[in-house]
């Protein structure tokens, strides 16, 4: 887990359709708020991990911490690679 990266929500941009709250095994959004994404473990979330960005059809979401050149997909990416390496579900295995 990573205390230089987490989900970053644009509230403007996002339609609330909880999609990234579904998507993440790693607890990082509180799951009583849903569909809101209202990240309450930004630590828990994944260095490099993608999985929750990879799905908004909105692209509402971002990383603290990401310079790896991703930008949001707009949801295009349903099945893609998160890179997060884990076996939790993300896309990535």
């Amino acid at each position: 887990m990573s205390k230089n990266w987490y989900p970053v929500i644009d509230y403007v941009v996002c339609a609330e359709c909880g999609l990234c709250v579904k998507k993440c095994p790693h607890n990082v959004y509180d799951v009583r708020k849903a569909p809101t994404p209202v990240v309450v473990n930004p630590y828990d979330c994944v260095q490099g991990c993608h999985g929750c960005g990879n799905r908004c059809p909105n692209g509402a979401i971002t990383y603290v911490g990401d310079n790896t050149g991703w930008t949001p997909p707009n949801g295009d990416n349903e099945e893609g690679d998160c890179g997060c390496g884990c076996d939790r579900g993300c896309g990535c295995e």
